[in-house]
């Protein structure tokens, strides 16, 4: 299944009514492990783990959760061989959120209920920040009427997605054990612990944000949320804060759309494109024509243009390729 709805219901309450309730194993493992990045990381502190920590984020957080978990795994907004996909997402299990099928039932029901005229506070952020991070990062919400979910075979079948999906936390085993091996304690607590809530952490704040505050482009019609562009946080999030394009366009490779809003998991996926590994790129001028998507944009032209011309992937690709 390629960039269809995955999620069906007839029941318009599914989308708001329901409770939000603790989640042990969830708000154990990221509490857990603030305690470790506040009470121990401080006092292990070293160059070299600053340089691990720096590093296998940026790796974690491009190639696994922006490249393999979103722009892939759930948009399907280009190909790959198999072993780039399983290598990708398994980076993506990596950053510690959840399992591959896990997050894309996450994600989908988000992004269904955020389109929806109305939605529970919990899946389109619409609580304090304060009561909205503790629930992000230590509960779910079990709605009364859950939506029916279709994932495609290849996921739901596939052998490998179900190995990581249900042993999600236990591959942080393949960071841990080196890790201590080669850098003892100080290298374990910022390649792990710090790491994990940095990422996790920031994903939430980032989404908070995005679904509260910031510029737009556009806006979609009849949606009970929309998304906002965090400009300060694009280069860190490797894209994902050009989250008002995203709404916009959801299937497309690319999320920062315009000059001024820099996107490395474009420009890493654009390379992999120019190498000829990469195939099938999707971006918005090829995606189906959208009825609800309106522009507010303030500034001419960006009005006018609508999606730049630097979206062309002609504009990043040699032209022998």
């Amino acid at each position: 299944m390629r960039n269809t709805e995955r999620i069906n219901s007839e029941r318009p309450e599914s989308a708001f009514e329901g409770d939000v309730v603790w989640s042990p194993l969830k708000s154990i493992w990221f509490l857990s492990n603030l305690f470790a990045a506040l009470c121990i990381a401080p006092f292990v502190f070293s160059f070299s783990a600053l340089i691990v920590f720096v590093s296998l984020t940026a790796v974690t957080l491009c190639f696994g959760h922006s490249l393999g978990m979103h722009r892939l795994l759930i948009h399907r907004s280009y190909e790959c061989p198999k072993w780039m996909e399983y290598l990708f997402v398994y980076l993506g299990v990596l950053v510690g959120m959840a399992g591959p099928i896990g997050m894309m039932k996450q994600h989908d029901l988000r992004d269904w209920a955020q389109r929806q005229k109305k939605c529970h506070d919990f899946l389109l952020h619409g609580s304090k920040i304060v009561k909205d991070g503790w629930w992000q990062l230590n509960c779910d919400l079990n709605l009364k009427y859950p939506p029916e979910f279709t994932i495609e075979d290849e996921v739901s079948k596939n052998r490998f997605y179900l190995f990581i999906e249900k042993y999600w936390l236990l591959q942080q085993l393949v960071f841990a054990i080196p890790l201590y091996l080669l850098g003892g304690l100080p290298w374990l607590v910022w390649g792990i612990s710090v790491r994990v809530v940095i990422s996790v952490g920031g994903h939430w704040l980032i989404g908070y944000f995005a679904h509260n505050h910031g510029q737009r482009t556009w806006a979609v019609e009849g949606a009970a949320v929309q998304g906002h562009n965090i400009r300060i946080a694009g280069f860190l999030s490797m894209g994902e804060a050009w989250h008002n394009n995203h709404h916009a366009y959801p299937g497309s490779a690319m999320l920062g759309l315009y000059k001024d809003e820099p996107d490395p998991g474009w420009w890493v996926l654009n390379a992999l494109h120019n190498l000829g590994v990469v195939k099938n790129i999707k971006l918005p001028k090829e995606l189906p024509h959208r009825s609800e998507l309106v522009t507010e944009a303030t500034d001419l032209e960006r009005r006018i243009e609508r999606v730049p011309e630097e979206c062309k992937i002609a504009k990043f690709i040699r032209r022998n390729s």
